[in-house]
């Protein structure tokens, strides 16, 4: 056990970061413990997105440019893969094509117009949501990018449970597809509320319900999302983890801003 958990976390930093991590297999056991530690990397993502945030409010900058050093750095940590998943994935939901059909234009290495419009008001939301919290405290804005990041690969995990299958036979989706039980799903959804709720509790008040909330309502839009790319594609690829990580991150943002 303790064997298939580090292949797990490997497999977790390997597929979902850019960091110097070799993963060792590449099997259904090591995927199903990966995805399960994917909120781990995405702890690690967002640790670093709010030291980024945080330092450049420290060395005097204005709340905004915080917020850009801020969502800059989980895309670096990612090369852009789930940006760019996010935009392939919103071009074939938007080509109104059958799912074969759809899923050959999100293979296509361009991006079409419903991708770029895509990215451009889901980064305008990232932007202007931690610049938002950014403005109320550093500890706001650190706070809500490291809940973003955990939540984003929470999604993920969620995304691989039984009985979601994959569109392709081949690829990331295919491989981490109905690896996870639901089961375990839970657990692992139950510890990642409950670390956003103790770190929202630090900024006092009504933050650990707030935060735990907004992890929650974020969850909700991501299974909206898989839902209806289940439905409209037959199942999920690699895009389309990269589409939930982003619609995640993106609604706990905005979510952290209200109230």
């Amino acid at each position: 056990m303790t064997s298939l958990n580090s292949h797990g976390i490997r497999f977790a930093f390997g597929t979902l970061t850019v960091l110097p991590v070799r993963v060792t297999r590449w099997d259904r056991e090591a995927a199903r413990a990966g995805m399960l530690c994917a909120p781990l990397a995405g702890l690690v993502a967002g640790l670093l997105s709010a030291a980024a945030g945080g330092l450049s409010l420290l060395l005097g900058s204005a709340p905004l440019l915080a917020a850009v050093a801020s969502a800059a750095v989980p895309a670096a940590l990612t090369r852009g893969l789930h940006l760019d998943g996010l935009a392939d994935t919103a071009d074939g939901l938007g080509s109104g094509k059958p799912a074969d059909d759809a899923l050959r234009i999100m293979k296509q290495s361009d991006i079409g117009p419903f991708g770029v419009i895509t990215l451009l008001f889901v980064l305008l939301a990232q932007v202007a949501a931690l610049a938002e919290l950014y403005g109320r405290g550093w500890a706001y804005g650190a706070v809500a990018a490291a809940v973003a990041a955990v939540t984003a690969r929470l999604a993920l995990t969620l995304a691989s449970r039984r009985g979601v299958p994959p569109a392709r036979p081949e690829g990331l989706g295919a491989a981490v597809a109905g690896t996870v039980t639901g089961r375990g799903a839970v657990a692992v959804g139950a510890v990642v509320v409950a670390g956003c709720a103790g770190a929202g509790a630090l900024l006092g008040g009504y933050g650990a319900l707030h935060h735990a909330l907004a992890a929650v309502a974020a969850l909700g839009v991501a299974q909206l999302l898989l839902r209806h790319c289940v439905r409209r594609f037959g199942g999920v690829t690699g895009d389309v983890f990269g589409a939930l990580a982003e619609t995640a991150a993106t609604a706990a943002l905005v979510a952290l801003t209200f109230g």
